[in-house]
C-alpha cells in the first residue's frame, strides 16, 4: 500500500503516546477520518455510516498503539489500520470506499499474518479484540456492489510492501524514519488547524 508520512505522523504517534494529550489526538483524528472517508462515500450513504466510521476510527487507534508496541514501523503500524478499514469496507460492500482493490485482500492480510493471528484480527472480523465490547454502530450494506466493485480511489500494485510518499514526491520502500525533535503540538487534535487537511490523514487514500 501507497501511504504518504510527513511530520505530523509522527507528531500524532507521540500525542497518542502521551496520556496528557491522547484523548485530544484521538478525537481528532477520529473526526478527521471519518470527514475523509464520508467525501468518499456514495453521498446518498455517507450520513448513514458516519456513526460506524467514528467507532471504526476510534478502535484503530487502539490497533495502531499496539501495532507499535510489538514493534512495527509508524507507517507499518499505519498500515495495519488501513486494511483493517478496507476489510471493513469490503464487508460492507462499500467499494467506492476501499483504497485497494478486492483481489488484493488476502495478499495485505498475509503481509500482517502475525499480529493479524495474535489478535484475532480476519477479513471477516476486521478489528478483532480491538472491537470494542458494545460492537460498532451498525450502518446499511450495500452487497450488491461486490459483484462488480468501483474502486475510484485505489492504486493497485502495492500489495507486497509499505510504501511511503513523502512530500517531496519520493516513494521510500518501508517508510522514513522519525525526526529527531517530534513537535507534539503539531499533531492533528492538538493542532486544530491539522483537522482541515485531507493531505494529514493518517487512514486516508494515499496518506
Amino acid at each position: 500500500m501507497k501511504l504518504h508520512q510527513n511530520a505530523r505522523h509522527f507528531a500524532s504517534r507521540k500525542a497518542l503516546e502521551t496520556p496528557i494529550v491522547r484523548s485530544v489526538a484521538t478525537s481528532g483524528l477520529v473526526r478527521l477520518h471519518t470527514r475523509v472517508f464520508l467525501g468518499k462515500a456514495d453521498p446518498d450513504r455517507a450520513d448513514e455510516r458516519e456513526d460506524h466510521l467514528d467507532g471504526l476510527f476510534e478502535a484503530t487507534v487502539d490497533s495502531y498503539l499496539r501495532a507499535l508496541q510489538d514493534g512495527y514501523s509508524e507507517a507499518e503500524a499505519r498500515e495495519i489500520t488501513h486494511i483493517q478499514a478496507n476489510f471493513d469496507f469490503y464487508n460492507h460492500g462499500w467499494t467506492e470506499m476501499m483504497e485497494f482493490p478486492t483481489d488484493e485482500l488476502e495478499a495485505h492480510y498475509e503481509r500482517y499474518v502475525e499480529f493479524f493471528e495474535r489478535w484475532d484480527i480476519t477479513i471477516d472480523e476486521p478489528l478483532g479484540q480491538f472491537e470494542p465490547p458494545e460492537g460498532l454502530p451498525e450502518a446499511p450494506s450495500t452487497p450488491e456492489r461486490l459483484e462488480d466493485p468501483d474502486h475510484p480511489h485505489v492504486e493497485g500494485g502495492f500489495a507486497d510492501d509499505v510504501y511511503v510518499e513523502t512530500d517531496d514526491g519520493d516513494l521510500v520502500v518501508g517508510g522514513q524514519e522519525a525526526p529527531a525533535d517530534v513537535d507534539v503540538s503539531q499533531a492533528v487534535g492538538v493542532d486544530e488547524s491539522a483537522t482541515t487537511s485531507a493531505d494529514d490523514a493518517t487512514l486516508e487514500d494515499g496518506s
